[in-house]
C-alpha cells in the first residue's frame, strides 16, 4: 500500500500594521526561510519572486514584502481593504495550497552581495565598535519589534553620531514609523550606545 502525504490545509488570517495602507497576510507555512524580500514594484519582482509579481497583477497591490511567513501587502490608498482583502487572502491561499514558488533560489545572496557593495565604507578604531554595537541592537531587539508589524529595518551607516538606517515593508512610508523612529528606536539606541546622536531613515 502507497504512503498517502496528507497536506495540511493552509491557514491564513490578516493582522493591521502601523501602517493603515499596508495589511499583514499571515500563513501557517514558511513562506521564505530568515530572510526579507521587498518590492517595491512589479519590474524589481519579476526576477526574484513569482508570488509578488502575481500579487502585483491585481491593479491596488502597490507594495509587496515577504518574510517568514507572512507577506505584507501595501495598496494604493484609492482602494479600501474591505474591496480587495478577501480577494487577496483566497489569492495567496491557494498560491501557496498549490505549491507554487514564492521565491526565486539565490535573492538572498544577491541582496547580501548588493549591500556590500552598497555599504563598502570601513569603520575603524572606535566607529568600528560602536557600528557593530549598533548593529547587535538592530538585529537582535529592533527588527524582532518591526517584523511583529509587518516591516523591516536595515542598518545602512553611522557617521559622527547619525545612524542611518532603511525601512522595509508596511514601516516604509508609514506614518507611525517616524515616530516610532524617533521616541523608540533613537531613544533605545542613545540609551545603549551614548555616541548615538540622532538616527534618521531611507525608505527601502
Amino acid at each position: 500500500m502507497e504512503d498517502q502525504i496528507v497536506k495540511s490545509p493552509i491557514l491564513i488570517y490578516t493582522e493591521e500594521t502601523p501602517n493603515p495602507e499596508s495589511l499583514k497576510f499571515v500563513v501557517n507555512k514558511m513562506l521564505f526561510q530568515g530572510g526579507t524580500a521587498d518590492f517595491r514594484e512589479a519590474e524589481s519582482a519579476k526576477e526574484w519572486s513569482p508570488l509578488a509579481t502575481s500579487l502585483f497583477e491585481f491593479p491596488y497591490v502597490k507594495g509587496v514584502y515577504i518574510c517568514n511567513n507572512f507577506v505584507s501587502i501595501t495598496k494604493e490608498m484609492n482602494y479600501g481593504w474591505e474591496e480587495v482583502q478577501l480577494r487577496l487572502k483566497e489569492f495567496i491561499k491557494t498560491y501557496v495550497s498549490d505549491g507554487k514558488v514564492i521565491m526565486n533560489d539565490g535573492y538572498m545572496e544577491e541582496q547580501s552581495k548588493l549591500e556590500t557593495e552598497k555599504h563598502e565604507k570601513e569603520y575603524t578604531g572606535d566607529d568600528l565598535a560602536i557600528v557593530q554595537k549598533i548593529k547587535d541592537l538592530i538585529v537582535n531587539v529592533v527588527k524582532p519589534a518591526v517584523e511583529g508589524d509587518g516591516g523591516n529595518i536595515e542598518f545602512k551607516s553611522y557617521d559622527k553620531g547619525v545612524v542611518t538606517v532603511v525601512l522595509q515593508g508596511s514601516c516604509s512610508g508609514c506614518p507611525s514609523s517616524t515616530i516610532t523612529l524617533k521616541s523608540g528606536i533613537e531613544g533605545m539606541l542613545q540609551r545603549m550606545v551614548p555616541e548615538v546622536t540622532e538616527v534618521v531613515s531611507e525608505m527601502g
